[in-house]
């Protein structure tokens, strides 16, 4: 970049560090390592969401060191800065998985408060686990200054007796030994080889699934996605992210040029294609509402009629995103699509360049390989994330059928208020065939902060229950969820969503065909459990969780707290 158009590429810099008053931040950032010259070049924020919590985001410091590098070879001032990641993986089950989504929204409001404050003309974001990934695309959306989002990549299988692992097959096992299909040395054999390094739960979870969605937003550079956290191809990945937010700054290309309604279609296309995971839903919802894009929860459905699911990856399929990396990653995938008419190939991306100029060159998948059916043999025929309305669900509801476990379930509720409470019900053998486990108070403000219902969908799924029981809830479920299950129920109880009033043995039955969740009550006496329920107490009156139950929408409009 030449220093002629240094002033104009350094609008909120400028403000910061040019003229003789502003000699007293000068001084200051000479300090931190800024040389005279460095003045005079473009100031690009890298966001860096290293953390030794988890091993979604353990190498994240390295990955911005090689971001920033790319930042200062194209003659900017690369300036890296932290926020927070929390690890759902590990809170999973716990009291401490209520500050999961919470984290999406502190990642958001950290990284807009840095980059506001310190005048950055530009933004790479790099990130690992699952929240960090909107958490940065919404606070991106919010600033509108030329950015990238970085995925830091996908974690390589562990191996167990010649099998694949991944964190899922230790909550399946916790599940198979409850059921005394494992002793403890199994599980701890699995639990020790099931995680062998860097990056982000290996299947199309939340992890890869938002990566892969933001790629296809055209917010990422091609490729990101489908790359390995330790791996040389990731390393360039990040230093071309840095040279490239500076060509976008160069020709004035923000992020709500590329973060349009068409493009967010696209994301929601590559969702379905790859069966990617619910969070997917209330995460793009998340990010269009900071975009200002009008996007609801019947787009999805609008979308998903025409759209199949192609990919067989885990957690409803064989195979993880380390071997979809073998065979081309998504680019491939979105070429598909995008001949089919799926996608808008007109939408701009990072690069500079259109979609479908980006997609034009890309080979096709090599031969033989079943990872990705053709579109003329799908796995299913339309999309796997199931929008659900019905008088338990006025509000719309999220259901992940894979059709793998049937489309249509009936069955006898189970209620529980809390997902501990459900847990220890499946693993004691209380859940029988035919059970509707009801987990609800889980919502965004019940909970507080919506958690995942990872445990005890694993552990019904290592009972062996899988096609046998289903789970609906005002909470989420992680990427590694499959089964019957539906989620993001709205209203949620706390705020008097007729799913506070099912009782044991209510019929419930889940249509996916339909489109329908139906609670088998009487209107007359769904109305008159209503008019005697009470509201809870609020669980935390202070803190954090507080102030997030006081802000945060429903789950239909994202679970946002930036109204």
């Amino acid at each position: 970049m030449n220093n002629s158009d240094d002033k104009k590429n350094r609008t909120f810099s400028s403000q910061v560090v040019d003229g003789m008053e502003r000699a007293p931040s000068r001084a200051m950032l000479y300090a931190v390592g800024f040389k005279v010259e460095d003045f005079k070049k473009p100031q690009i924020g890298i966001a860096s969401t290293w953390s030794m919590v988890t091993p979604c985001n353990m190498h994240i410091n390295k990955l911005a060191d090689e971001a920033a590098s790319g930042v200062d070879a194209a003659n900017g001032k690369a300036v890296i800065f932290n926020t927070i990641t929390i690890s759902d993986g590990i809170s999973m089950g716990t009291e401490g998985m209520k500050y999961s989504l919470v984290s999406r929204e502190v990642i958001a409001d950290s990284i807009e408060t840095v980059v506001g404050c310190q005048g950055f003309d530009g933004i790479v974001a790099i990130g690992g686990c699952d929240k960090n990934m909107p958490g940065c695309m919404m606070a991106i959306a919010r600033l509108n200054r030329p950015a990238i989002f970085v995925y830091g990549g996908t974690i390589l299988p562990g191996c167990h007796k010649e099998q694949k692992l991944d964190v899922v097959s230790v909550f399946e096992a916790v599940g198979a030994r409850a059921n005394n299909k494992i002793d403890d040395a199994e599980l701890l054999a699995i639990e020790t080889k099931a995680i062998p390094g860097a990056g982000s739960c290996g299947g199309m979870y939340t992890a890869n699934t938002m990566a892969s969605a933001i790629e296809a937003l055209g917010m990422s550079l091609p490729n990101s996605s489908a790359q390995a956290a330790i791996s040389n191809d990731k390393r360039l990945d990040c230093q071309r992210a840095g040279a490239a937010v500076l060509e976008l700054l160069k020709n004035n290309i923000k992020p709500l040029d590329i973060m349009t309604k068409p493009a967010f279609e696209n994301a929601i296309t590559v969702v379905i294609a790859l069966g990617g995971s619910t969070n997917a839903v209330l995460h793009l919802l998340a990010m269009a509402n900071a975009a200002h894009v009008d996007l609801t929860l019947d787009d999805f459905t609008r979308i998903g009629k025409r759209v199949p699911m192609l990919a067989d990856l885990k957690p409803s399929g064989r195979y993880s995103m380390s071997e979809l990396i073998e065979i081309g990653g998504i680019q491939p995938l979105m070429k598909i699509l995008l001949d089919a008419g799926l996608l808008h190939g007109d939408c701009l991306t990072v690069t500079g360049k259109t979609l479908a100029e980006n997609l034009a060159e890309v080979k096709p998948y090599p031969a033989g390989q079943d990872m990705i059916h053709a579109l003329s043999n799908p796995i299913k025929k339309d999309s796997h994330l199931v929008v659900l309305y019905g008088n338990l669900a006025a509000g719309g509801a999220v259901a992940k059928i894979t059709g793998k476990e049937g489309l249509c379930f009936t069955g006898t509720a189970k209620v529980f208020d809390a997902e501990e409470q459900a847990l220890q019900s499946v693993l004691n053998g209380e859940i029988v065939k035919g059970d509707v486990i009801v987990i609800r108070y889980e919502g965004p403000k019940g909970g507080p902060g919506m958690r995942e219902m990872l445990s005890p969908t694993s552990a019904v799924m290592g009972k062996g229950l899988g096609k046998e029981v289903a789970l609906i809830t005002d909470g989420r479920f992680s990427g590694g969820t499959h089964g019957f299950v539906v989620g993001h129920i709205t209203p949620e109880a706390y705020v008097g969503g007729a799913l506070a009033i099912v009782q044991d043995g209510d019929g419930i039955t889940i249509d996916a065909e339909n489109n329908a969740l139906t609670l088998h009550v009487d209107e007359a006496e769904i109305k008159r459990r209503l008019a005697s329920w009470t509201q809870p107490a609020p669980r935390y009156t202070r803190g954090v969780l507080a102030k997030y139950a006081k802000l945060v929408s429903s789950a239909s409009t994202g679970a946002v707290t930036d109204n």
